[in-house]
């Protein structure tokens, strides 16, 4: 399926129902996230674009990482002591699509990562999921994503006030040029995602110029913010002490999931790899055919459902693979496949999606939009340091900050990244967040854009 697909995954990202017309130029497409747009964007200068060798390069930069992660060499370990493997995945392919080394210009990797490799991944995980102790982890998760949405909500026209304090030109502009119209779309990718994004740009009507900029300011603010958290993943021990965190909830559950799969582990044999891979691409495959149907029929339908995210193929495809992935861990013959691996092929499928992100950043583009960037990371470091208040205050643990917050700015596609970096096991909680994200999303953004106007008429 991966080899089909990198050769010609064009064709089904047009036509699956993964973007959708503006009601600006009715010949340009939508996708439905930002890492896809900036994407089909960029790279397309870079020295090595060939997909297949791109992808190669991917896999020997994380073979490397892992390789040397897992190594009893004294100075790898003193390395990997201070920076996390999973933070390497993520920026070493990034500073190589920055300076032109490899690029992915069509999106075509993304698209295989985040439409294929992400829900059966999500399947494979759910098959070890707690549900039980999911539920066990209290108020404290609900509450620290809910601080996330606010901190976005309010950290937008936070941001546009303290620019317009000495660049009042940046957060200006008058009509479809007018900044907080191309902030609205950001705001709603960071609370909900692309389908929220996308709802933003046909409410508000931002110019095609401006929306570009705003991809840019949405993928690589959101990327920096997404690689503190994969730090801080590595650091949960540090962050929880200095919060004061509860973490019993979290550390029964986590536990409880060692215990039912730590000691039964065998050595899989090829019907087993085999199987697991027919479990995961087969459920992908149900949730697909199904996302194609369900999504243009809301549209169709109901087009008021777009403000939940529900006309989204993209959508409808992580609820469905989630969904068979839970049924499935109700089955004892389903979860016996966690005692061969399963996980440990979802894991090969995570990092193959965090390096093709990481793919997508282009530091350059920073001096291009300096300003806006100032207003993007004042935004974030407003929702940032929100989180950690309340954290503190309610002694929330550091991987309900990280899973909490990326489940706003990154959606699906990201949040179980994050949970997997704390524990593989625990992936499904930042993809159960997420689905909370997208439904919130358009009315989050809404509310946020308002309060921006009025910041930058005043």
């Amino acid at each position: 399926m991966l080899v089909i697909c990198l050769t010609g995954c064009a064709t089904p990202k047009s036509g699956s129902g993964t973007s959708k017309q503006t009601s600006q130029t009715a010949s340009a497409p939508i996708a439905e996230d930002a890492e896809t747009i900036a994407a089909e964007l960029a790279h397309g200068d870079a020295w090595i674009t060939n997909r297949a060798a791109v992808l190669g390069i991917l896999l020997v930069i994380l073979a490397v990482i892992f390789r040397t992660s897992s190594s009893d060499n004294p100075r790898w370990k003193k390395f990997y002591g201070i920076v996390p493997s999973i933070l390497l995945c993520y920026f070493i392919p990034g500073v190589l699509g920055t300076f032109g080394i490899i690029g992915d210009p069509g999106g075509d990797l993304y698209f295989v990562a985040s439409r294929f490799l992400l829900p059966t991944c999500l399947v494979l995980l759910c098959l070890a999921i707690d549900l039980p102790g999911i539920f066990r982890l209290g108020p404290k998760l609900l509450i620290i994503f809910f601080t996330a949405t606010a901190g976005i909500i309010l950290g937008g026209p936070f941001a546009i006030w303290v620019v317009s304090l000495f660049q009042p030109d940046v957060v200006g502009g008058e009509g479809a040029e007018a900044t907080w119209r191309g902030l609205s779309t950001v705001a709603g990718s960071w609370i909900g995602g692309g389908a929220n994004m996308a709802a933003m740009k046909e409410i508000f009507l931002p110019s095609e110029k401006l929306f570009a900029a705003m991809i840019t300011v949405d993928v690589i603010v959101a990327n920096i913010w997404m690689g503190f958290m994969l730090w801080m993943a590595g650091r949960s021990a540090m962050f929880d002490r200095w919060l004061k965190a509860d973490r019993t909830a979290l550390d029964d559950l986590q536990t409880r999931v060692d215990a039912m799969y730590g000691n039964k582990s065998r050595i899989p044999s090829t019907a087993d790899l085999m199987t697991i891979c027919a479990v995961g691409f087969a459920a992908t495959g149900i949730a697909f055919v199904s996302a194609e149907a369900i999504g243009p029929w809301f549209e169709a339908n109901a087009p008021w459902s777009a403000r939940f995210s529900l006309t989204s193929m993209f959508f409808w495809l992580i609820v469905i693979a989630t969904t068979i992935g839970l049924l499935l861990s109700c089955l004892s013959s389903a979860r016996k496949l966690e005692h061969v691996g399963a996980s440990k092929i979802a894991s090969v499928f995570l990092y193959m999606l965090v390096a093709v992100i990481g793919l997508e950043m282009d530091l350059t583009a920073i001096a291009t939009y300096k300003w806006l960037f100032v207003v993007g990371l004042i935004w974030m470091g407003f929702q940032g340091t929100l989180l950690f208040i309340v954290a503190k205050a309610i002694r929330a643990p550091s991987f309900f900050i990280a899973v909490g917050s990326q489940a706003n700015i990154g959606g699906a596609a990201s949040a179980p990244i994050v949970a997997a970096a704390f524990n593989p096991r625990l992936a499904p909680v930042g993809v159960l967040l997420a689905v909370l994200g997208y439904a919130v999303g358009t009315y989050g953004a809404w509310l946020c854009t308002m309060l921006m106007q009025y910041m930058s008429s005043g």
